[in-house]
């Protein structure tokens, strides 16, 4: 702004309590610079920073584990304060916490989920005198139902039809490939091939579209597979090939508990715990793009099953084909809860909180079918039609800062079906109410000339009234005026002499 205005002064007056997250030292050496630090009252400040899940996936009638990140800025210790989660509008979750001055703190909330669809929650403290920053709001779907797909050539595995038809959980559907819905396939949360000797071209681009997008594949290979045909397309995606079969027994020797898919399986994994075994299937050829996350791995060092992020989605790939004839994964007792997690794992996709002036464009996806409609934004206390555009299968919504009041806010196409809930919240940058020292910013500006630093603050008021007047000159000019006036009534009454 200062580049651009019309101006022959080129001094700036900088007056802040110079807050530390705020302050930027960023310094432009044709201006001069004059600092003056007010006196900043430290305060105590105990706010909620960020929160986030244990697990991507929230389930229905399940104990759901929340994270919460406080912190306190101030100098002195909170003991025994309360935090509370609010979810709809009722009370699910109560915890104590005691913090230490200046430090922060990671706390958990535990909590379940009894009815499907959107969860408008809102996380609680009580803080004096700073307030702004005692409430976060975020919200996320929980699904009543989850769609999965089987993509099958030669025929259905009974293994899947038992694990999802007697699952009132999910919707589970069989196409063979050669009667493939493809309108419908980015409606499913996770799709499965099962068996498919090589993957023809329109299915490889419908697939690896659908993964870029956020959608979830899952590959068990056929006993004898075109190599090539499936190999193009997994490195469309990104993901390790499959190269040389193997045919002699393999036995799993550990189980990634870090993973998203098995974090919340094993309470302990003993020694000699029964874990999968194959006798049949395909090494996995490294992919040096490959994001890998191994799941069972043999002994050795070889992969029976592993994860890969692709695009915005995940790709898992199975070394063996869903055959007991190859591997006894699917009788194994392991198979049912990680296909089960793979699946919810694909609901829950969408950022859970927003922060107001930063998260100004938000990318979701496109959930009507309709041309030309406009979405609302709806909060508390008000509401607005953001500017919003179609982008294939997603909805870009910019919100032109116009979102000022922190909340959950629902976007609306009809009136009273909200499609999505989205949590936004103040900036925590100004809740860090830590202050620069007049030493530290003299130090820190030390090397640049053109920075000056005004003691004085009793003189605010004619500092500012400077700066907006520029420099006075009329004075001057009065006092030349009365000095020629005198020296002219001077000249007249003795020239005359």
């Amino acid at each position: 702004a200062l580049k651009n205005a019309n101006s022959q002064r080129n001094d700036v007056y900088q007056i802040s309590d110079f807050q530390r997250n705020i302050v930027d030292y960023k310094n432009d050496t044709s201006y001069k610079v004059y600092l003056l630090p007010l006196e900043a009252v430290e305060q105590q400040n105990v706010y909620i920073d960020s929160v986030w899940f244990e697990s991507p996936a929230r389930i229905l009638n399940q104990t759901n584990k929340l994270l919460v990140r406080l912190k306190n800025s101030g100098d002195k210790a909170v003991e025994n304060s309360r935090i509370t989660l609010n979810i709809n509008g009722s009370q699910k979750s109560v915890k104590n916490f005691s913090i230490e001055a200046g430090k922060s703190l990671t706390d958990s909330l535990n909590f379940s989920v009894t009815n499907a669809g959107w969860q408008n929650c809102e996380l609680l403290i009580e803080d004096y005198p700073i307030t702004f920053d005692d409430s976060y709001y975020f919200a996320f779907e929980v699904a009543q139902q989850l769609n999965v797909l089987a993509i099958n050539e030669s025929g259905f595995s009974k293994y899947l039809n038992v694990l999802f038809n007697e699952s009132r959980h999910f919707t589970f559907n069989n196409q063979n490939i050669t009667q493939i819905d493809y309108g419908n396939l980015t409606k499913n949360q996770l799709v499965i091939l099962n068996g498919l000797r090589s993957i023809p071209s329109g299915l490889a681009a419908a697939l690896q579209s659908y993964v870029t997008e956020g959608g979830n594949l899952l590959v068990f290979p056929n006993g004898e597979i075109d190599r090539d045909s499936y190999n193009t397309f997994l490195s469309g995606l990104n993901v390790n090939n499959y190269g040389e079969k193997f045919s002699e027994r393999r036995e799993v020797g550990q189980v990634n508990t870090h993973s998203a898919v098995f974090n919340d399986v094993f309470e302990k994994i003993s020694t000699n715990m029964d874990l999968p075994f194959a006798s049949g299937g395909y090494d996995m050829t490294s992919y040096s793009q490959a994001d890998e996350e191994p799941l069972l791995s043999f002994r050795g060092g070889r992969v029976l099953m592993s994860s890969y992020s692709s695009g915005n989605g995940r790709v898992y790939l199975c070394a063996s084909p869903l055959d007991t004839k190859y591997s006894n994964l699917p009788a194994h007792a392991l198979f049912v809860p990680m296909v089960y997690k793979i699946a919810v794992l694909g609901s829950n996709k969408h950022q859970i909180a927003y922060t107001i002036g930063k998260n100004e464009v938000v990318e979701l996806d496109n959930k009507s079918d309709k041309k030309d409609v406009a979405f609302k934004l709806k909060g508390k206390k008000e509401e607005f039609i953001p500017t919003q555009r179609n982008v294939s299968n997603k909805l870009i919504l910019n919100l032109d800062q116009q979102i000022k009041i922190a909340d959950n806010y629902q976007l609306y196409m009809e009136e009273n079906k909200p499609l999505y809930s989205l949590g936004f919240n103040y900036d925590r940058q100004e809740s860090d109410l830590s202050f620069y020292t007049n030493t530290q910013l003299r130090e820190q500006y030390a090397a640049y000339p053109n920075v000056k630093f005004l003691e004085n603050r009793s003189n605010l008021p004619e500092i500012v009234g400077k700066f907006n007047r520029g420099v006075e000159l009329w004075k001057w000019c009065l006092l030349i005026a009365l000095g020629a006036l005198l020296i002219e009534t001077l000249l007249l009454r003795f020239w005359k002499n």
